[in-house]
């Protein structure tokens, strides 16, 4: 027999209970920073980095690439919750559609498309592709193999791929560590804040990276790079925290991206009669303390 339904006070209740589990974290965060720091950190600041103009055919590219490798991952279950949505559309409750509808909206959101933005489509689609499995037994074996086949696969990338990017952050933390103090602050000008952990060193600054100064993401390919488009305000706070905690070393880590030194005036102005250049370690410029020599190559 079908089972019974849920009269309407149950459900809205439930609907109340699901809409307090959301709000009340939120508002708590909000409350514990600031209304209007919260907003700005998490809504108004971020209108650059969001914004595709001038990157379209990237951002587009780029949603087609991490697209497929999502799908391909778990097309097994693609496969068994549309199967279910065809065959038996009762087969997976509505709320689930609902949770993975708004998780596909969250990752279109920014127009970046990264590999991780995606993941948060695996909940829902594990739980929709359970329940399709469960009204369509026959089909579970192909899905199982699929599933194993593509976890090992990746797995086995992950144990044997080379991490060139991850060896060029050690060779950086350990030159940060010969060349400063272990309570000296120091200043990666770049997009490896693990720079800091792996050295063992204090950032000179809250900004981890040059993204939040620069607007710059590995997504767009260095359009609508520079100062003009960085978080209103954070480098009226970088110079204060520069100042306030002058970095014994900066590492311009840039490697020819479009946030280098030589294209940063404001960072230039930070160094300039102050640093000096001391050395190259793979392709990473390090600048100490003290009077600069104008020899051509630091000039900026």
């Amino acid at each position: 027999p079908a089972p019974a339904r849920e009269p309407l006070t149950a459900r809205w209740r439930a609907v109340l209970r699901l809409g307090a589990g959301f709000a009340l974290p939120v508002a708590a965060v909000a409350a514990a920073t600031g209304p209007g720091r919260f907003v700005f950190w998490t809504l108004t600041a971020s209108a650059d980095y969001a914004s595709p103009r001038g990157a379209w055919l990237i951002a587009l590219g780029r949603a087609y690439a991490t697209a497929t490798v999502f799908g391909t991952a778990a097309g097994a279950l693609l496969i068994a919750a549309g199967g279910a949505l065809v065959l038996r559309p009762d087969a997976v409750p509505a709320e689930l559609w609902l949770w993975l509808a708004a998780s596909a909206t969250a990752v279109t959101a920014g127009f970046q498309f990264y590999g991780h933005y995606f993941l948060q489509l695996v909940p829902p689609l594990v739980l929709a592709a359970a329940a399709a499995v469960r009204q369509l037994p026959r089909c579970w074996p192909a899905v199982a193999v699929w599933t194993v086949l593509v976890c090992a696969g990746f797995l086995g990338y992950g144990l044997v791929a080379p991490r060139p990017e991850l060896a060029h952050a050690r060779t950086v933390a350990a030159a940060l560590r010969a060349g400063s103090r272990p309570r000296s602050p120091v200043l990666v000008w770049g997009m490896h804040p693990e720079d800091y952990w792996l050295a063992g060193r204090t950032p000179a600054s809250r900004f981890l990276t040059a993204g939040f100064l620069t607007n710059f993401s590995g997504g767009r390919k260095g359009v609508r790079v520079g100062e003009r488009y960085a978080v209103p305000g954070a480098w009226r706070v970088f110079r204060a925290e520069f100042a306030a905690h002058p970095p014994a070393l900066v590492v311009d880590d840039s490697r020819g991206a479009p946030y280098a030194v030589d294209r940063t005036p404001a960072l230039r102005r930070l160094l300039r009669g102050r640093y000096r250049r001391v050395a190259v370690v793979d392709g990473a410029v390090l600048y100490a303390r003290g009077p600069a020599s104008w020899n051509g190559r630091d000039r900026w």
